[in-house]
C-alpha cells in the first residue's frame, strides 16, 4: 500500500523554478531518503505533501488524501518536523506536548496523559516540567519530534531533523526513526548526511534543480558508480607498496592509496577478492583490515550531482 505519492510537482517561485516535475512516493512502513544539495527542492517538496504549499503543477496524495482538495485530512494523517526544533521555549516539555494535544481536539486528561507518554517514549520524563530554552540542542530535537507524533501520524515527514546535532544526539533520532518504521509509520527523511540515509532509508530519491535525477535502494544506486572495491591495510606499513603489487596484478588495473598505509583496488567480482585474499597469504603479508564493498553514497552523490555533500 502507498502511504503518500506525488506525481509531477512542480512550484516556482517568481522566476525561479525549486520542483520541476518530481515523482515521489512510498510504501507504508518504509523511509523514504530524499537527497539533494542545498537548494535542490527537498523542503519545497516536503511543504507541498504538508500541505504548507500550493503547487503549480501536478498531483499528491498523502494517507489517501489528496493534498488540495483534503487538507484537512492529510494534516491530521501527518507528523512534520522542521530542520529547526520548533518548540515554545517559555513552555515546559510537558506544556509543549499538551499544548499540541489540546489543538488536536484531545480532552484535558487525554492530553495529559499522552504527553506523558511520548515524554517518556523520548527519554524527556526527568526533564518534564522544566522550560525548554532550558534544555539542550538534542532534548529540544527529540521534544519537537514527540510533538509531532501527538496525533499517532500514519505519516511522518522529517526534514533533516539532525541538522546542527553531535553524533550520539543523531544516533539517538536514528532509534527513534527505526521504532517509528517499526510501529508501521512511514518516514519521508530529508537529509544532507549519507550516512543517515544509509542507515535509515529503504528507498532513495536523489534531487537537483527540481528534478528526481536517480531513485532505487541504497544498493541499487550505489552500482550507478560501478562494481566493488577491495581495500586492504598490510600490518606492516612497510609491505605497502608490495600489497599494492598484489592488487593491481589481480585487478588488472593500477591499485590506488586512499589513506596512509591502506590500498584499494576496483574490481569485478567477487572471485577477485578471494584470489587476493590467497596471494597475500602466500606472499606472508598479514594485514588488519580486508574489505570488499559497493561504493559509498558519497561517490553516488559525487557521480549523480557533480558536487561534494554537505
Amino acid at each position: 500500500m502507498t502511504a503518500f505519492q506525488a506525481e509531477g510537482l512542480v512550484k516556482r517561485f517568481g522566476k525561479t523554478t525549486a520542483l520541476a516535475g518530481i515523482d515521489l512516493s512510498a510504501r507504508q512502513g518504509s523511509v523514504l531518503g530524499v537527497l539533494g544539495p542545498n537548494g535542490a527542492g527537498k523542503t519545497t517538496a516536503v511543504r507541498i505533501l504538508a500541505t504548507l504549499l500550493s503547487t503549480d503543477a501536478g498531483h499528491a496524495t498523502v494517507a489517501g488524501f489528496d493534498v488540495v482538495r483534503q487538507a484537512a485530512q492529510v494534516r491530521r494523517a501527518i507528523g512534520l518536523t522542521g530542520q529547526y526544533a520548533s518548540v515554545d521555549e517559555d513552555l515546559t516539555g510537558r506544556e509543549n506536548i499538551v499544548l499540541i494535544a489540546r489543538l488536536l481536539d484531545l480532552r484535558s486528561g487525554e492530553a495529559k496523559t499522552r504527553a506523558a507518554e511520548l515524554l517518556a517514549d523520548f527519554g524527556l520524563e526527568e526533564a518534564a516540567d522544566r522550560k525548554a530554552k532550558t534544555y539542550s540542542g538534542g532534548m529540544r530535537r527529540r521534544l519537537d519530534l514527540a510533538a509531532s507524533l501527538v496525533g499517532r501520524p500514519d505519516v511522518i515527514f522529517l526534514d533533516e531533523p539532525t541538522t546542527g546535532l553531535d553524533p550520539a544526539k543523531r544516533d539517538d533520532v536514528w532509534s527513534i526513526v527505526r521504532r517509528l518504521v517499526g510501529d508501521g509509520v512511514t518516514v519521508l527523511l530529508t537529509t544532507q548526511y549519507l550516512e543517515e540515509a544509509d542507515a535509515l532509508a529503504d528507498d532513495i530519491s536523489v534531487i537537483d534543480h527540481g528534478r528526481v535525477i536517480a531513485h532505487g535502494t541504497p544498493a541499487e544506486l550505489k552500482h550507478v558508480v560501478g562494481g566493488q572495491t577491495v581495500l586492504a591495510r598490510p600490518a606492516d606499513p612497510a609491505r605497502t607498496e608490495q600489497a599494492a603489487a598484489i592488487l593491481s596484478r589481480v585487478a588488472g588495473r593500477p591499485a590506488d592509496s586512499p589513506g596512509r598505509g591502506v590500498v584499494s583496488v576496483p574490481v569485478e567480482g567477487d572471485d577477485a577478492f578471494t584470489e587476493i585474499v590467497t596471494r597475500l597469504s602466500a606472499a606472508g603479508i598479514a594485514v588488519t583490515e580486508l574489505s570488499l564493498h559497493l561504493p559509498s553514497l558519497d561517490e553516488v552523490f559525487r557521480t549523480l550531482t557533480g558536487r561534494e555533500a554537505a
